[in-house]
C-alpha cells in the first residue's frame, strides 16, 4: 500500500487538517470513534493510505497534530473528531510562536521539532511503502510557516526519495491578517522553494470569493473555506484511495507537474461548486466538470490564470465516466485555449479518472495547474517585502531570536528569483534557441 503522513502545524494548518479528516472519515465510513459504519467494501480496500487499523477495528488517521501553543489542539480534542486522533500524536509547546517566523524557526519550533520528529518517524516505520508526506499550513503567521517549514526540510533530509506535498495557505491581497505577513511568507517561499516536491497555493479571499460568489452563502465561515480546501486534497489523492481507470498518485503528479525543480507552486480547482438553490436545475457532465474547472473564479488562489500561461496541468475525475469523453475534454480543452498554454511542452494536460465519486455526489473533479500567473501572488509578497524591509521595520523581533538580516535579503533576492524565472518561461517560445541559459537547473539558490 502507498500510505501517506500527514502532518499539521499551527493554528490554520490544523483547522485545514481537522476539516480535512472529517471528509476523509466520511469517504471512508468511518466515525468518530474510529469505528467503521461504511456501506462498501471500497471503503476499506485501501483505507490504510491514511489511516492505522488499532485495537478492536478502530481506524486511527495516520496525522501528526502540532502547533507552539495548546490552545488549537485543546479546540480539536474536545470538537466532534477529538478522539479519532491518537492523543501521543498531538505535540504542542506553551509559549506560542507569536507570528514570529524566527520563533517558529529557530527557537521555540526547533526545541519542539525532535519531538514532532520521533512521531513522524514511528509512524513511517509502521508503513508497508510509504508514498509521501503531506503538510497543511499558513505562510502568515509563525508556528505553520516557521516551523512548517523547519519541518519540510527536516523530513527531506531523512526521506529524501519521498514526495512532500504542502497546502499553503499564502496572504490574501486584501485581506491581511498579521503585519508581519510579508516576512513570514517571504522566508516561508525560501525553503519551500528548496525543500517541498509540490506546494498547492492557497488563499482565504480567493476562498471567501468562491463561498460569496458560487456556492451563495451570506457569511461564509473559515468551517466553509477549509471544507473547500479539504474536497480538493481530498481529489489530490483519490486514486490511492479508490479503483479507477486512470490512476493517479503524488509521485507521478510531481513528474507531470513539475517542469524545473523550483517551480513546483500549483493552483487548484474544485468542481462541481453550486449553490444549494440551482443544485436541482445543474446536470453534471464532464464537459460541464471541466468547464468549471478551468474557470478563473474557481481557482483558489488569487492569481488569475488568464494573465499567465499553463506549463502544465491535471485534471482528477472522480465518478462512472467513459475515458475517451475525459481525453476528448482534455483535447478540446487545450485546443479551445491554446494561447493559455505553452508550446513548448506539446502534451501539457495529464488526466485522471477514479470510479467512486466523493460523497453525496455523481462526479467531481479536481484540478491543479502550474501556471506562470502565480507570481502574481508571489510578487504581491515581495513588494510588501520590500517596502518593509528597506526601513528594517520590525526587524528586531528576528535578529532577537538569533537570526541575521543577511538571511532576508537573500530570501528576498531568491523569491525575486522565483518570480523572474516564471516570467521568462511565459514569454518563452517554442522557437527559440536555448531558453535554460538564464537559469542553471537548480535556479538562482545555491548559495542558501
Amino acid at each position: 500500500m502507498r500510505e501517506i503522513v500527514h502532518v499539521q502545524a499551527g493554528q490554520c494548518g490544523n483547522q485545514i487538517g481537522s476539516k480535512f479528516w472529517e471528509v476523509m472519515a466520511a469517504e471512508h465510513g468511518i466515525d468518530q470513534t474510529g469505528s467503521y459504519v461504511g456501506d462498501s467494501e471500497l471503503q476499506l480496500q485501501r483505507i490504510n493510505v491514511y489511516f492505522n487499523e488499532g485495537q478492536e477495528g478502530r481506524y486511527v488517521p495516520r496525522a501528526i497534530l502540532t502547533d507552539l501553543e495548546p490552545g488549537t489542539m485543546d479546540s480539536i480534542r474536545s470538537g466532534e473528531f477529538g478522539t479519532m486522533f491518537r492523543p501521543d500524536n498531538f505535540v504542542f509547546g506553551q509559549s506560542g510562536a507569536g507570528n514570529n517566523w524566527a520563533k517558529g524557526h529557530y527557537t521555540e519550533g526547533a526545541e519542539l521539532v525532535d519531538n514532532v520528529m520521533e512521531i513522524i518517524r514511528r509512524e513511517a516505520e509502521g508503513c508497508d511503502m510509504l508514498q509521501g508526506f503531506q503538510l497543511t499550513h499558513s505562510m502568515g503567521g509563525g508556528t505553520g510557516s516557521g516551523m512548517g517549514t523547519l519541518l519540510v526540510s527536516k523530513i527531506k533530509e531523512e526521506y529524501p526519495d519521498r514526495i512532500i506535498s504542502t497546502y499553503s495557505v499564502i496572504p490574501s491581497p486584501k485581506v491581511s491578517d498579521t503585519v508581519v505577513e510579508p516576512y513570514n511568507a517571504t522566508l516561508s517561499i525560501h525553503q519551500l522553494v528548496e525543500n517541498a516536491d509540490q506546494s498547492y497555493a492557497l488563499d482565504n479571499e480567493a476562498l471567501y470569493e468562491i463561498c460569496l460568489k458560487t456556492l451563495k452563502l451570506k457569511n461564509p465561515t473559515y468551517s466553509d473555506l477549509n471544507h473547500l480546501i479539504a474536497n480538493g486534497i481530498a481529489g489530490t489523492t483519490c486514486s490511492l484511495r479508490f479503483p479507477g481507470q486512470l490512476n493517479c498518485d503524488l509521485r507521478k503528479l510531481a513528474v507531470n507537474m513539475v517542469p524545473f525543480p523550483r517551480l513546483h507552486f500549483f493552483l487548484v480547482g474544485f468542481a462541481p461548486l453550486t449553490a444549494r438553490s440551482s443544485q436541482s436545475f445543474r446536470v453534471l457532465t464532464v464537459p460541464e466538470l471541466t468547464q468549471q474547472a478551468f474557470d478563473a473564479k474557481n481557482m483558489m488562489c488569487a492569481a488569475d490564470p488568464r494573465h499567465g500561461r499553463y506549463l502544465t496541468c491535471a485534471m482528477m475525475f472522480r465518478g462512472s465516466m467513459s475515458s475517451e469523453e475525459v481525453e476528448d475534454q482534455m483535447h478540446q480543452m487545450v485546443n479551445r485555449h491554446s494561447s493559455n498554454f505553452v508550446e513548448w511542452i506539446p502534451n501539457n494536460v495529464k488526466a485522471s479518472i477514479c470510479n467512486i465519486p466523493p460523497k453525496g455526489l455523481k462526479m467531481s473533479s479536481v484540478f491543479i495547474g502550474n501556471s506562470t500567473a502565480i507570481q502574481e501572488a508571489f510578487k504581491r509578497v515581495a513588494d510588501q517585502f520590500a517596502v518593509m524591509f528597506r526601513r528594517k521595520a520590525f526587524l528586531h523581533w528576528y535578529t532577537g531570536e538569533g537570526m541575521d538580516e543577511m538571511e532576508f535579503t537573500e530570501a528576498e533576492s531568491n523569491l525575486n528569483d522565483l518570480v523572474s524565472e516564471y516570467q521568462q518561461y511565459q514569454d518563452a517560445t517554442a522557437d527559440e534557441e536555448d531558453i535554460s541559459g538564464d537559469f542553471d537547473e537548480e535556479g538562482f539558490g545555491d548559495d542558501a
